[in-house]
């Protein structure tokens, strides 16, 4: 691919969330090298949202001070969330109207595409290939673990993909289980999963990189094989840098040039009425994330070097909190979900400021006469007031609020 295009001097940008997981910053590291070797001579940079450094703007600096006059951002995630929908482009949006000189085109997430289902498949025969028994492909149940998130579209293509694999590989069964936010999470969904009477559970999660979410699936799943001895429980590796994952990636770099720049907002709950979200319909974009920008090494958990043991879970346990709250609410790719204060910032009496006209003309607010407050204020001493939207299903039996109620 040429180096100019349109005469402009083009430049590189892969943004990616951060995480406080030495070992997960590294494998982004990684990933980035990759995509860099598909586009030999061009400037390509990569940065972080939070926890780590580079940030995003220290990579865009970079970018113009080597004459980029058009840079190409692309979320270095799996799905549109808040963070790709949202976080990225509000600091794109703001670096852009401070550098006039500088065209900065966005790229869609890496999204459901056959690639990353191959890279997926590859991860679970990599399991079945490393298993001591031989258990049929129809005796076998697959789990795949998203992320979770406040927002339906990602989850709903995180079942999609289970569907993708399930039919691929043609296992007996298939489930779809989150590691936060949302429902099921992951020990109820492996306990029910264990119901359904199939011999094998293939666990695999549907992630990019490491980190304590991805310890926590792993430790899940060994606490509920253990109840069930009768049953064989596989745990199969995440994405990471599989070449696949990076085709993906470049590709989704051409789809800028070639105009094909297909970020779904179709589905989008900021854009569309999607049911059970309609409050933030036409919610302004902006970035919650200004108070973590470039931690770095400030940020960096100290309890375990590269591979996350889970120390940190029983700092949370003890009370500490140390670092892994689910204090946004909407689809972090960091391990924050142990308090699920998913709505600790709202206190506004959740009027959705829609007007339930019933066809007998009384208009309502819907305001349901509590104040949202559930009682655990959780300042993580930093003051961010930012306002996220509740989770309309925060109280789930099977998601993040009733796992703390239960211990």
């Amino acid at each position: 691919m040429s180096y100019r295009h349109t005469g402009e001097k083009l430049g590189l940008m892969i943004c990616g969330h951060g995480s406080r997981n030495k070992g997960a910053v590294k494998q982004f590291a990684q990933l980035a090298e990759g995509l860099t070797a598909r586009f030999p001579g061009w400037p390509v940079e990569y940065g972080y949202l939070e926890f780590a450094n580079p940030v995003i703007k220290d990579g865009l600096d970079k970018l113009k001070d080597k004459g980029c006059t058009h840079v190409l951002a692309v979320p270095g995630m799996l799905f549109a969330a808040g963070h790709a929908k949202n976080d990225i482009p509000s600091v794109l949006n703001t670096y852009q109207a401070q550098n006039p000189g500088m065209k900065i085109t966005y790229g869609r997430e890496l999204a459901v595409d056959m690639r990353m289902v191959r890279a997926a498949g590859a991860r679970i025969q990599e399991a079945i290939d490393a298993a001591e028994s031989d258990i049929p492909l129809h005796e076998t149940l697959l789990m795949v673990v998203g992320r979770g998130a406040s927002d339906p579209d990602a989850n709903s293509n995180v079942a999609k993909i289970t569907r993708l694999l399930w039919e691929g590989f043609g296992f007996g069964w298939a489930e779809t289980c989150y590691s936060g936010v949302t429902f099921p999470l992951v020990t109820p969904g492996l306990e029910h999963a264990a119901k359904l009477g199939y011999k094998r559970i293939i666990v695999f999660p549907y992630f990019l990189f490491t980190g304590v979410l991805v310890q926590r699936i792993y430790t899940a799943t060994d606490e509920v094989a253990a109840a069930h001895p009768e049953i064989e429980f596989l745990k199969a590796g995440y994405l990471n840098d599989h070449p696949q994952v990076i085709d993906t990636m470049a590709d989704r770099v051409t789809e800028i040039l070639e105009g094909q720049n297909l970020m779904n907002c179709q589905m989008c709950k900021y854009r569309e009425q999607v049911l059970g979200f309609e409050a933030e319909i036409g919610l302004a974009q902006e970035s919650h994330h200004h108070h973590v920008e470039g931690l770095g090494a400030e940020a960096e958990c100290k309890l375990c070097d590269e591979i996350c043991t889970g120390a940190c879970e029983k700092e949370v346990r003890k009370g500490g909190h140390h670092h892994h709250h689910d204090h946004h609410g909407h689809g972090h790719g960091h391990g924050h979900d142990h308090h699920s204060h998913d709505h600790h910032h709202h206190d506004h009496g959740h009027d959705h400021g829609h007007s339930h006209d019933h066809g007998h003309h009384h208009v309502h607010s819907h305001d349901h006469g509590h104040s949202h407050d559930h009682g655990h204020s959780h300042d993580h001493g930093h003051g961010h007031d930012h306002h996220h939207h509740p989770y309309p299903h925060a109280d789930h039996p099977l998601g993040p609020k009733s796992m703390d109620k239960n211990g």
